[in-house]
Parts: structure tokens; sequence; C-alpha cells
């Protein structure tokens, strides 16, 4: 008796050992195996997500640039918000909350 006969016959099969060792292959060993296919998968998220959030924050910045172009107390209430101006005859205290 010979050690190829205790072998089964369909391990013997050509076509199933190629098959095996082409996805092996293909799922550890090639350059884009599927752990860099998984890391590139959850890169182009984040990159969707981002894009969502730079998308959201463009639309807000234009109706605020509409708001000031239209409205001459929105511009009032942003230097005195954003760059701290005052009236003349104003003070100002700026209250900061610490972290």
């Amino acid at each position: 008796m010979s050690f190829l006969s205790l072998i089964p016959s369909w391990l013997k099969n050509k076509y199933l050992i190629a098959t095996v060792f082409f996805c092996t292959w293909m799922l550890f060993f090639d350059h884009n195996d599927l752990g860099l296919q998984i890391e590139r998968r959850r890169e182009l998220n984040d990159l969707r997500a981002g894009k969502e959030y730079y998308q959201k924050r463009i639309e807000e910045t234009q109706k605020e640039l509409q708001n000031l172009q239209l409205n001459a107390a929105s511009v009032e209430k942003v230097a005195r918000e954003k760059y701290l101006m005052k009236k003349d005859n104003e003070d100002l205290f700026v209250i900061t909350e610490k972290d």
C-alpha cells in the first residue's frame, strides 16, 4: 500500500489544489490582500464622513455670508462676538470658562 492510496481522491484533484492555493495567495500574501482591503474600506468611510462634515460646514458658512451681506445688524453681531469690538461709550467684559 502506497502513501498516495491513503489520500482521498478529492484531495488529489489538481483544480481543487490550484483553487485553494490561489485563494490563499490572494487573501494573505498578495500586495492587495484582505487586510489591506479592509483598511482601505475603513479609510474610505472616514473620508466620506469628513466630506459630509465639510459640506455641512460650507453650507453653514454660505448661509452666514448671505446673512452678513443682507443684514447690517448681523454684521454688528459678528463684530461684537468674534472680534470683541465695541462702541465708544461701552465697556467690554470677556468671561471665559476653564476647561
